[in-house]
């Protein structure tokens, strides 16, 4: 890393990175509390029961803890020193970034995520999911959505994770042929993933529609970091590319692996995964060796101060 700036990037997770009591194991921190009680009050519940068992069987329920957990270790570890240049979430973490970037409140992300999960819920309520696809190239997997999809169970390719890691969105049907398919051409892993809606692909246009006319409800300001976004892998720097993102990348492939490529072209040194999950850490890790790439579950917010005190002293 000689010769890099020191530059802390944090990296959002999305669907899928969830277990249950997740939002229990956050680190036992004031900001963290405090965060889970302003949640609640603009929901009017209690956000600490998103994250059980049979309440993540919902996609509402998901997607509104992973923000709640993100944004509430983002703000713990702003109390302590650690706050990122840039930022990176992955489908519904780019809520997540938006709110940790500055660029939308976290009273207004609530509902608009709330929205966004009940919409792709009652468009897909059952028959469709994601399946992931690691070790084989991108131009394989091609060839397998194209050979395994069609009109009465169509597939489509969803996230392009890593340079051999990849998402699939679709209908069951299509998910099972391609998962065996897959196995049969060595992928090294092809299997369901936990989410039961086809997010990141023309199925969602319907949806995507709604969420476009309620995001245009609400303020967004200009990033005051570095904003890094799904649908072109690009920098959002105005209020107005925030907003396109957040309403429309349900509907639209996740460049993840451009995206993180971006963030390390701007310096970042260090990844720091907000919870849940570790699968961005992961990938990081195999794409930036000379990169520090680290998971915030079970890292303390003093563990995570110290890593960051680290990584700026071996500049």
């Amino acid at each position: 890393m000689a010769g890099l700036a020191m530059s802390i990037a944090f990296l959002c997770p999305g669907q899928g990175a969830q277990s249950p009591g997740f939002l229990h194991r956050l680190p036992d921190h004031p900001a963290i509390a405090a965060t889970l009680d302003e949640a609640g009050g603009v929901l009017g519940r209690d956000v600490r029961d998103l994250d059980g068992e049979v309440a993540l069987r919902s996609t509402v329920a998901v997607q509104l803890s992973v923000v709640i957990a993100g944004v509430a270790t983002a703000r713990a570890l702003a109390a302590e020193g650690v706050v990122p240049d840039a930022v990176a979430g992955l489908s519904i973490g780019s809520f997540t970034a938006a709110v940790v970037a500055g660029a939308l409140a976290f009273a207004d992300a609530l509902p608009l995520v709330a929205l966004r999960g009940r919409l792709m819920e009652q468009a897909y309520p059952a028959g469709y999911g994601l399946a992931v696809l690691v070790g084989l190239p991108q131009r394989r997997v091609e060839q397998i959505v194209a050979a395994t999809g069609g009109a009465a169970a169509p597939l489509y390719l969803a996230n392009l994770n890593g340079p051999a890691e990849f998402v699939l969105s679709g209908a069951d049907a299509a998910l099972d042929r391609a998962i065996e398919t897959a196995r049969q051409a060595g992928a090294r892993r092809a299997e369901r993933l936990a989410v039961a809606v086809p997010s990141h692909c023309p199925l969602m246009d319907g949806p995507a529609a709604a969420l476009t006319a309620a995001v245009a409800a609400v303020p967004i300001a200009a990033p005051r970091r570095l904003y890094v976004g799904n649908r072109r892998a690009r920098a959002l720097r105005d209020a107005a590319a925030v907003r396109e993102e957040l309403a429309t990348n349900l509907a639209h492939p996740v460049r993840w692996d451009d995206a993180t490529t971006l963030l390390a072209e701007h310096g970042a040194t260090l990844f720091l995964e907000l919870p849940p999950g570790d699968v961005l850490t992961r990938l990081a890790a195999a794409t930036f060796p000379d990169r520090v790439a680290r998971s915030g579950d079970g890292l303390s917010v003093a563990g995570a101060r110290a890593l960051a005190a680290r990584c700026s002293n071996a500049r």
